[in-house]
């Protein structure tokens, strides 16, 4: 039965998608916010929005998905950050559907800014310094496009909170 398994296992992992495995290292590259400034995504009523606009401000940036149970539990954490820390732009980037964020945000309230970025958005989490893809994953971005700092899973809300605070005393705010 091992053997079974483990066949099962090795067959369906080369059959999985290329954004679902991890690269290796000759393919890493040095973190940068570059591509999420670049990137258009729609909103949840559909418009097209600029991450551009966010550019010069301190911004705590997650990459979470409505399937991702981790993602899930660290948003009532976000909405109190959010409310603590003002002069902080918080931005959802939703690795997932428009249709699907509606629905979730009927039982889960998001109260920052949420932008759709579907299968996008794992090219912009690599390019941000996370080049396995996984979710959830927070990024916190000084008004000059420096990374701060980046946590991979689930975020400590104490240690996010310091995290913060450093980010805004650093930017000036």
């Amino acid at each position: 039965m091992l053997a079974v398994g483990w066949y099962g296992w090795k067959t369906s992992a080369r059959r999985a998608p290329q954004a679902n495995r991890a690269m290796g290292p000759a393919a890493a590259v040095e973190p940068s916010s570059a591509a999420f400034f670049q990137a258009q995504l729609p909103d949840l009523g559909g418009s097209e929005f600029a991450l551009s606009q966010w550019r010069g401000q301190p911004l705590v940036v997650n990459f979470w998905a409505t399937w991702c149970p981790p993602c899930v539990k660290e948003i009532p954490y976000l909405n109190e950050l959010a409310a603590k820390h003002p002069k902080a732009q918080f931005v959802g980037v939703a690795i997932d559907t428009a249709p699907n964020v509606r629905e979730f945000i009927k039982t889960i309230p998001i109260d920052y800014a949420v932008v759709i970025a579907g299968h996008q958005g794992i090219g912009m989490v690599r390019a941000l310094g996370n080049p396995a893809g996984g979710l959830p994953f927070t990024v916190l971005i000084r008004p000059d496009g420096s990374l701060q700092d980046a946590t991979m899973g689930l975020i400590s809300p104490d240690v996010l909170d310091q995290q913060i605070e450093r980010l805004l005393a650093s930017s000036g705010v």
